[in-house]
């Protein structure tokens, strides 16, 4: 295994890019370990997309770098290039084209070798489910053909690296599933490392190993999303959710005397209780001594739902 391999595959280091005066990526600093499904969240403008451009070196950065694979993306792009697969937003095929002629096209311009390129270009339609389709013009394709083809055009790279913007935006559920179990295979057989940019929390949370949440180009939290949800709402270990037949303020009180806790809420007859401890027994003992009834209770999964309504609902 070569060095490359044993470093970060992604290293942004106070990565920053203005617009007209103002700040649209700030001092971003994060590593992508080789491997990895990275997601990359935040509404429209937090300053995804352009941190793609910048690590594709589309655009350079005001200040702060960022290298691919240890190459720097402002200094050496067709390298970066060379290594990386990108599936925009908006896909930029030719439609009086078929599917193979397409990809043959990406093939030629990426200099893969005349001896293979048949072979990958059949490989990458077959895992993406085109094969049968590779000779139809891609006006007659729908959306969700046009994506699948938008990832065969990636892997005709055999990229280390794959950025993906919006995957599955606009896409029914079985489709989008799909790409995602396309995703998770070629991650796991080719070891395909992937960032990929998204506003859809379920997609996120679905595949992704690791999370960093952008709100208005900031990164406010990167990590595994049970650690980022506690860091960011700097919650106890446990939250746990229990529902009352009614609810009196007393009973309130009580919980928030409770050791380990750190924050109860109520609404609508449910109390949500963040605590460093599993404190359940103790509820229970309460909620029986104020002769009030349990409907339920239990441990509230972690989630990127309450981490969206947070910072994202006002953008």
């Amino acid at each position: 295994m070569n060095d490359v391999m044993d470093k970060p595959i992604i290293i942004a280091e106070n990565l920053t890019k203005q617009y007209s005066g103002k700040t649209v990526v700030n001092k971003l600093n994060l590593s992508i370990n080789k491997g990895e499904i990275f997601g990359l969240l935040g509404p429209n403008g937090a300053g995804k997309s352009t941190i793609i451009l910048m690590l594709l070196g589309l655009t350079e950065p005001a200040s702060g770098s960022v290298t691919v694979a240890g190459f720097n993306s402002t200094k050496d792009p067709i390298r970066v290039k060379r290594v990386t697969g990108y599936l925009p937003e908006r896909l930029g095929f030719y439609e009086d084209m078929t599917a193979r002629q397409n990809l043959r096209y990406t093939a030629d311009l990426n200099s893969i070798p005349e001896s293979e390129v048949e072979a990958r270009i059949q490989e990458s339609l077959e895992i993406v489910g085109l094969e049968k389709n590779k000779n139809h013009l891609v006006a007659t394709f729908s959306k969700g053909m046009k994506k699948r083809l938008g990832i065969a055009d990636v892997l005709i790279k055999n990229p280390m690296l794959a950025i993906l913007d919006e995957p599955t935006e606009g896409l029914d559920i079985k489709i989008a599933n799909q790409i995602l179990e396309n995703i998770l295979i070629l991650n796991k057989e080719k070891n395909i490392t992937f960032l990929i940019s998204s506003h859809q929390l379920n997609l996120i949370q679905k595949i992704c190993t690791r999370v960093g949440i952008m709100s208005k180009g900031n990164l406010i939290g990167e990590g595994k999303i049970d650690s980022l949800e506690r860091g960011l709402f700097n919650a106890g270990k446990y939250r746990i959710e229990i529902e009352l037949s009614t609810v009196e303020p007393s009973i309130i009180e009580k919980i928030k005397k409770l050791d380990s806790v750190v924050d109860v809420s109520e609404s609508a007859n449910v109390i949500e209780i963040l605590s460093n401890e599993d404190v359940r027994s103790q509820v229970s003992r309460l909620v029986i001594d104020n002769n009030l009834l349990l409907i339920r209770m239990g441990i509230k999964d972690s989630s990127l739902e309450d981490i969206y309504l947070k910072y994202f609902k006002e953008e």
